[in-house]
């Protein structure tokens, strides 16, 4: 069974930084692009950021270039997103999400995100 849990979420002020991760398993995590997605008041689920399982490729969304940075370290099965300069549209639920094809996983387009989440807050 795949699972990939969330954390490091919580309420900031505009300006300060927060790190999320995410531990996966039930899958082989170094083989597979992994992203970050959030659900926003009002809006639906939106991609935020993508890393190969190269570990080198990276790719953002352009509201947060610059201010967030995705990586993972394969040996701990772990995925990061590190948010620097938070605003208060960054508010949401964030989701990670893994490319690896999973049974009955719930989808956006080809990613699986299996997980319940981690909220961000952030007010001005």
């Amino acid at each position: 069974e795949v699972q990939l849990v969330e954390s490091g979420g919580g309420s900031v002020q505009a300006g300060e930084s927060l790190r999320l991760s995410c531990v996966a398993s039930g899958f082989t995590f170094s083989a597979y692009s992994m992203s970050w997605f959030r659900q926003t008041p009002g809006q639906g689920l939106e991609w935020v950021a993508e890393i190969h399982f190269d570990n080198v490729r990276t790719f953002y969304e352009d509201s947060v270039k610059g201010r967030f940075i995705i990586s993972r370290d394969n040996a701990k099965n772990t995925l990061y997103l590190q948010m620097d300069s938070l605003q208060p549209d960054d508010t949401g639920r964030y989701y990670c999400a893994t490319s690896f094809r999973a049974p009955d996983c719930r989808l956006s387009g080809a990613w699986c995100y299996p997980g319940q989440g981690t909220q961000v807050t952030v007010s001005s």
